[in-house]
């Protein structure tokens, strides 16, 4: 088994004029917490979307645990391996904390269209297992006794966590938050940076994009920095906050 979860090498980008990513490439080893940070415009949501086949990259290889694999669909990464939250909160509104879940976990299943159609056994046990793993998941990131409460009931902060508990329910081998902390207040950045650590305890991987600083530099085991496309710095928390080119294009500007 490899210890590199994600290899990225060499992913450019361009929206007609615009060369939004320029050769960006990070490796991330398993169990880490891996920060991506950089001004507005600096081409954080795109290596995002470009990894998790929202866009189709111009160039650029990747590797997930080590095997190869082109991020073509969305659906297809999810079985691959990488889960994502969404700068906006994407859930079910209609549908139940559980439910929302329950839909992620959807991916590992087996049964198909035709059992569910025909309740078969084998669907209603698949169902009945499903549940309970969400129910679990919704307990493990501190919002079970909301399990059948509508999701557009929930609290800003408590959204933000049943989307990593759905996130989770796909069994990712790297979950990748998008601004997990924005529009939050100080008690719920503690408990998200509680849950993140609780996540990285259980040998789980996660690539963060965060706004929040602060935030990112306690909470990551390594950081890449960007700034107009481009791969400004790579490195610790500390050996980056000390690069000359980071503190003037970003960190010392009063930024985020």
């Amino acid at each position: 088994m490899t210890d590199t979860i994600l290899k990225v090498a060499s992913v450019s980008k361009r929206f007609g004029g615009l060369q939004a990513l320029s050769d960006v490439g990070i490796e991330i080893r398993r169990g880490q917490v891996y920060g991506l940070i950089g001004p507005n415009g600096a081409g954080k949501t795109t290596f995002f979307n470009v990894l998790t086949g929202l866009y189709t990259p111009d160039s650029g290889s990747f590797e997930l645990a080590g095997q190869a694999y082109t991020p073509t669909a969305v659906h297809e990464v999810a079985k691959a391996g990488i889960a994502r939250t969404f700068q906006n909160i994407r859930l079910f509104a209609e549908m139940t904390a559980l439910e929302n879940v329950m839909v992620g976990r959807h991916v590992r299943t087996g049964s198909g269209l035709l059992g569910a159609i025909l309740r078969t056994p084998k669907f209603k046990r698949e169902e009945r297992e499903i549940a309970d793993r969400a129910k679990e998941l919704l307990d493990y990131v501190g919002i079970g006794k909301f399990a059948d409460y509508k999701s557009r009931t929930l609290s800003y902060g408590d959204q933000r966590r049943l989307e990593i508990a759905r996130a989770l329910a796909t069994d990712p081998q790297l979950i990748a938050l998008d601004e997990p902390a924005a529009g939050m207040n100080a008690t719920e950045k503690i408990q998200l940076r509680e849950l993140i650590d609780r996540i990285r305890n259980d040998n789980r991987t996660i690539l963060l994009i965060e706004h929040d600083v602060k935030l990112v530099m306690g909470l990551c085991d390594r950081v890449t920095v960007l700034d107009y496309g481009k791969q400004l710095s790579t490195g610790t928390p500390a050996e980056v906050q000390k690069d000359p080119k980071v503190i003037e294009a970003y960190l010392g500007t009063g930024g985020h």
